[in-house]
């Protein structure tokens, strides 16, 4: 089965019927959810924490998934009782959800967005919104016609450093930014894992400037509170696909196991061996791919230069190749500079922000742990927002709309774009019209 075919054959019709039918509220008011896409994301960054921590709040009403072994396992691995299903508009018609949860592969998350608030439900979608300018403009016109509400999940915003830094620029800390640096640092284990699953080709992940970068352009854009205007970038892949001397088609069939630095035995985890290894035999998706595939076609080193309304200009860098993991983000104002830094090793130290005044002291502004749990506790923090906190008061304003949602997307397509055409400066205008 096709991911077109999955999506449905109805096109824009639905029965009047089930369009007329009122959405209402689960029994006790709570928020019907149906959930597309079954893997990781879906299962258990975002199915486990809703039956176990949200059920006050939260029905789930119906799962979603091409690969019909995949969206069992998941339903057993979550707790559920919902429905299973393997073509999005019979979940929709069948279940009546208030809001679709979109964790599908990125290059697929347009389609259901769409095909969502075509058939009367809201949206809250995993990042990237979309892939390329197309799809984000059929997301933005679908948005305008039917009135729909879209959510996008851009929990790195609710990290304890990430929050700190928006209060201080909230009050104007380090005067009016000029520029900003931003730089990412993936291991040979985060880094690399990119590159073994779907993300390594670009019509599936819109490459990493796309799926991962669409965090750091998100947490630029929300601290600098301005928009992109214009994008250029360079990028290479250095490092990963074709680049080594031998290859296999998976790690637990390889032949240079004992030598080769990126095995990783997948049958290890045992959530991973249910919802990937025990449901190959329906598409043939392999968890534990080669690193160093040939038709790997992403960057694995790259380099972006943002412009924005405001005139201050975002220098981003980003290498998933590297002995350690980490981030580092400089602000550069008109009355001193705010550095946020956050490292896994190299002896650096952890979550901390420094502001240091022009003509001032330097001080040490927070240094605090960050929270355990899933992404250090930011899956815990957005879910409560959205499941638990919709209505409440949201200072940071840390909801993430449609809008936000795109302008993350938009930069990271620039960015590819610019590269493309040998790193030509890429304006957003002209990719989407808002």
């Amino acid at each position: 089965m096709t991911r077109r075919d999955f999506i449905g054959s109805a096109g824009l019709a639905l029965s009047a019927a089930a369009v007329s039918d009122p959405l209402g509220a689960a029994e006790g008011g709570k928020l019907k959810l149906a959930i597309v896409g079954t893997g990781e994301r879906g299962a258990l960054d975002w199915g486990q924490p809703i039956m176990r921590q949200f059920q006050d709040a939260v029905q789930v009403v119906g799962l979603c998934d091409i690969n019909a072994k995949r969206a069992a396992a998941a339903r057993e691995l979550m707790g559920t009782n919902a429905p299973a299903f393997t073509n999005f508009d019979q979940m929709i018609r069948e279940t009546k959800p208030e809001s679709v949860l979109i964790t599908t592969i990125d290059a697929t998350h347009w389609r259901y967005n769409t095909r969502a608030m075509e058939l009367g439900v809201d949206v809250i979608s995993e990042k990237p919104l979309c892939t390329d300018e197309g799809q984000c403009q059929a997301i933005l016109d679908t948005q305008k016609r039917t009135g729909r509400k879209v959510t996008v999940t851009f929990n790195a915003r609710h990290s304890q450093q990430a929050k700190k830094v928006k209060q201080l620029l909230l009050e104007n800390a380090v005067g009016d930014v000029l520029s900003v640096d931003y730089h990412e640092y993936l291991n040979t284990t985060h880094g690399a894992d990119y590159f073994r699953r779907w993300h390594h080709l670009k019509e599936n992940s819109g490459t990493l400037l796309c799926h991962k970068a669409s965090h750091h352009f998100d947490l630029a854009n929300w601290w600098l509170d301005s928009t992109p205007q214009e994008v250029s970038a360079w990028g290479d892949l250095k490092f990963y696909g074709r680049n080594n001397a031998y290859r296999g088609t998976h790690c637990r069939t390889c032949p240079f196991q004992q030598q080769c630095k990126f095995y990783w035995d997948v049958t290890k985890n045992s959530d991973y061996q249910k919802l990937y290894v025990d449901c190959e035999s329906e598409d043939g998706y392999l968890r534990d791919a080669c690193v160093w595939r040939e038709d790997t076609n992403i960057y694995d080193a790259m380099s972006v230069r943002v412009r924005y309304e405001t005139g201050a200009i975002l220098t981003y860098t980003s290498n998933t190749y590297l002995p350690y993991e980490g981030q580092s983000v400089s602000f550069n104002g008109t009355k001193g500079r705010l550095d946020a830094q956050s490292f896994g090793g190299g002896g650096f130290a952890r979550n901390e922000v420094r502001l240091t005044r022009s003509f001032g002291k330097s001080e040490l502004v927070h240094d605090v742990e960050e929270q355990g749990g899933s992404h250090g506790g930011e899956d815990d923090s957005i879910q409560e927002l959205i499941f638990h906190n919709a209505g409440r008061p949201d200072t940071l304003h840390l909801r993430a709309d449609l809008r936000a949602g795109a302008l993350s997307s938009l930069i990271g397509i620039a960015a590819y774009r610019s590269i493309e055409r040998g790193g030509v400066p890429i304006k957003i205008a002209d990719l989407i019209r808002f």
